[in-house]
């Protein structure tokens, strides 16, 4: 499945759906990090702000470079975060910044749609000065229990649909982001399993979720009224709820980070 079939254009929706999960997710992924305070960093694939909120809420940065290529969720990202965070458009296979100039890159939730994962790695470890973390959490998209819509991607096959994976999928693998980080020639590499859970009110609250991705993708987007409600009777079915009728799930992330080693030669962006 191609990026383009895979839309993140509304910063609210994507907040309801997506953003929740991401900060649970990055508030473990913080506490594993431990960065020191007054750095400079760069949240690539910042989307609405949701993980350079908690950036700014934990770890007291001198400033943060946001950069997203949706205007969309980059609105939604500037009216979240003000001050010290910085959001622009861009790619991140062609940080526009200079060499050597932050001390931290991270990507939340993004790896895995960089069209050329090994490049956009080898774009942080460009602009990170010497010495310096590059970092990231992705989804374990294609093993059970890895993705928070895992049961709405399993219901939606039982129908017959395929559902929108990244176009990346593979490096969402823990082996596979622990190997992408040693040969973009980073030291000092760990990578860790990170396991977190959301509650639902009740079903009308989850499937309010549901429906944005399912709008999110070419292929379900455009489902019949039918299909849909049958969908719905599905994971009505499924999913487990408590005595007070709310759902409750685990979801699972992998995390990777590394350092730029000290003395290292950098290669100019254009020859990578």
């Amino acid at each position: 499945m191609s990026e383009s079939q895979i839309r993140f254009e509304d910063g609210a929706a994507y907040e309801r759906m997506m953003g929740v999960w991401s900060r649970l997710v990055g508030n473990v992924f913080l506490d594993w990090l431990a960065p020191e305070q007054n750095q400079n960093w760069i949240d690539v694939g910042c989307g609405n702000g949701a993980f350079t909120e908690l950036l700014v809420q934990r770890c007291q940065p001198a400033e943060i470079l946001g950069i997203d290529p949706s205007e969309g969720q980059l609105s939604f990202a500037r009216s979240r975060v003000a001050g010290i965070a910085r959001f622009e458009q861009g790619d991140a296979m062609a940080l526009p910044y200079a060499d050597n100039s932050l001390d931290v890159a991270v990507m939340a939730l993004v790896i895995f749609f960089v069209p050329d994962p090994a490049r956009g790695v080898a774009e942080m470890k460009r602009v990170v000065k010497p010495g310096g973390s590059i970092s990231a959490y992705v989804w374990d998209v294609l093993e059970p229990g890895g993705f928070p819509m895992a049961a709405l991607q399993e219901e939606l096959r039982n129908i017959g649909i395929t559902p929108m994976l990244p176009p990346r999928a593979e490096v969402s693998r823990l082996g596979a982001l622990h190997t992408l980080w040693v040969d973009a020639g980073l030291t000092d590499v760990a990578s860790r399993e990170i396991v977190v859970t959301r509650t639902f009110d009740d079903f009308a609250d989850f499937w309010v979720s549901a429906e944005i991705a399912i709008g999110m993708g070419q292929g379900t987007r455009d489902m019949s009224v039918e299909t849909r409600a049958n969908l719905k009777d599905r994971l009505k079915d499924r999913l487990p709820v408590d005595a007070g009728g709310r759902i409750s799930f685990a979801s699972r992330a992998n995390a990777v980070t590394g350092r730029v080693p000290v003395g290292s030669s950098i290669v100019p962006s254009e020859a990578i």
